[in-house]
């Protein structure tokens, strides 16, 4: 509780306790039986009464949130220039009142919904695009008064500036904004700057009246019955078209990945040949470093290669060779002249001593 209310209630025990010694002091009285210096205790407590009525109506408690207009029958202008700023204010009595303005932010609805907005019922805010389709906008204005305007307020619009300025201005604002816009530019790719636009149109229009605008809520889109179903139908035809791009991605990357498959097989083959040819190659050069080296040997040494020759015969075999004009079971090759022919075998057979069994 404030000083100012605690002087009204003050005041109005005082007025009680008046009339209450009045009505006493009259009864004792008419009964013959005054009260000892009524008149005295009656003309005390009516001053009392008048006083801490005067100071009551004189004390005015502006709250942090409020600003007090002063309405003066003692001006030429009938108010005061100045706004009442918080805190405990004094204003002439029975020649001034104040009345209270809030300065704290308040927030204005407009919606299809039937609770949600200031109105019951249907609040939204029909508007027409560029194309003609008609969309119902459901918004909120979040606003306040300007400190430094508040006598403005109350000289202009007083306690309308809700419905009558707030309220109607940003229905046509909307109005006029949606009018510059395809639908499909309405609910996607230009709502974001047909709300700038929006909010600044009206946050100059409501400064222009003591306003300011704090924010501008573009809450909803609503669409009539037919175009919400074709939008409806287009919605599932983009899905559709968006569920074909993913299978055919699918089958894309399906077959890019069969490709590097196949291309990783066909390089593994083409390593493995490569491979095998390196190393037949040097398989090769081998052998020829082999038989050339063979052949630097017999040049130096011919009795290698009978020697060679001999080595690979059956170990079983067990001969006695005596001399003779062929002294081998085999003619050997002519080791000194490889190009010349070997001689034929004999027909007549050397004496020979037969084999004698391994013991």
């Amino acid at each position: 509780m404030n000083i100012a209310n605690l002087f009204q209630g003050l005041a109005t025990l005082a007025w009680m306790l008046f009339f209450g010694i009045l009505v006493l002091v009259l009864v004792r009285a008419s009964r013959n039986r005054p009260i000892k210096n009524a008149s005295v205790t009656v003309l005390t407590t009516l001053v009392l009464a008048i006083l801490l009525t005067v100071v009551s109506a004189g004390l005015v408690f502006i709250e942090p949130q409020e600003r007090g207009v002063v309405i003066s029958a003692l001006s030429p202008t009938g108010y005061r220039e100045q706004a009442l700023e918080p805190g405990l204010r004094w204003i002439i009595p029975f020649a001034e009142r104040v009345v209270r303005y809030p300065i704290s932010r308040q927030t204005y609805t407009m919606s299809i919904a039937a609770q949600e907005g200031q109105i019951y019922g249907d609040d939204s805010i029909t508007a027409r695009t560029a194309d003609g389709q008609e969309v119902f906008i459901d918004a909120s204005v979040i606003f306040e008064i300007d400190p430094a305007k508040v006598v403005e307020v109350h000289i202009r619009w007083q306690d309308r500036y809700t419905n009558e300025l707030v309220r109607a201005l940003t229905r046509g604002i909307i109005r006029d904004a949606v009018s510059q816009y395809g639908v499909e530019e309405v609910y996607s790719t230009k709502r974001g700057e047909m709300t700038q636009q929006v909010f600044d149109a009206l946050s100059i229009k409501l400064g222009e009246n003591g306003l300011r605008l704090v924010d501008f809520v573009l809450r909803n889109i609503t669409f009539s019955p037919e175009y919400a179903a074709s939008i409806e139908q287009k919605q599932i035809a983009e899905q559709q078209a968006q569920q074909a791009r993913f299978v055919v991605e699918q089958k894309r990357q399906e077959a890019e990945q069969a490709r590097q498959i196949a291309q990783g097989r066909a390089d593994a083959a083409v390593i493995q040949a490569k491979g095998e040819a390196e190393s037949r190659l040097i398989q090769a050069e081998a052998e020829a470093k082999a038989l050339q080296i063979i052949s630097e040997a017999l040049k130096d040494n011919p009795e290698l290669l009978t020697y060679q020759y001999i080595t690979k015969l059956s170990p079983n075999i067990q001969a006695l060779l005596l001399p003779s004009n062929a002294p081998f079971i085999f003619p050997l090759p002519d080791v000194y002249n490889p190009n010349s022919n070997p001689a034929p075998a004999p027909t007549t057979p050397s004496p020979a001593v037969e084999p004698t069994p391994t013991p």
